[in-house]
């Protein structure tokens, strides 16, 4: 029976320490998406300063907590300038509940202000074609996604949850 305990405690352990190295490579990984974006994170990081879950940051702002995928965890938001810069592992897109669909390329930049995000790059959506979102808004239940020429608003509600993200090859 000991030694059952042994090795089940054994690969307990060798399972714990192998996603916490895991870990650890991951922060890297988001650290080479973006050489100036990356270092700033790092050294934040190792200075202790804990930033807010981006999801957080979002609903302070009145924003969907869901805007950007799961696995979008790193981010830098500049208080002065308001600039949100959002780092995401791989091209990727997210269906919604809605049928809608986001594109995401590897980091999405806007100008985060109460109720918008204007000023982005690295998003699209698709409405028949893929088209590039140049601003997000919210007003009460809705969010509208602005494109060139196009406005599109959609429930806020669907955008709540996060979800995860599926890879794709070009943005």
């Amino acid at each position: 029976m000991d030694q059952i305990m042994n090795k089940m405690g054994g690969y307990w352990i060798n399972n714990k320490a192998e996603k916490e190295i895991s870990s650890v490579g991951d922060d890297f990984d988001a650290i080479s998406t973006s050489i100036e974006g990356g270092t700033k994170w790092f050294v934040n990081k190792i200075k202790g300063k804990m930033q807010k879950p981006l999801p957080d940051l979002l609903r302070e702002h009145d924003l969907p907590a869901g805007l950007f995928p799961r696995d979008a965890t790193n981010y830098e938001f500049d208080e002065e300038t308001k600039k949100l810069t959002v780092f995401i592992p791989t091209i990727s897109e997210v269906g919604y509940r809605d049928q809608s669909i986001i594109r995401f390329f590897t980091s999405v930049t806007g100008h985060l202000e109460k109720g918008k995000l204007s000023d982005v790059e690295g998003m699209k959506t698709k409405v028949l074609v893929w088209v590039t979102v140049t601003c997000v808004t919210t007003k009460a239940s809705k969010v509208s996604f602005a494109t060139t020429g196009l406005n599109k608003s959609r429930s806020k509600d669907v955008y709540e949850i996060l979800r995860d993200s599926f890879p794709v090859e070009k943005f």
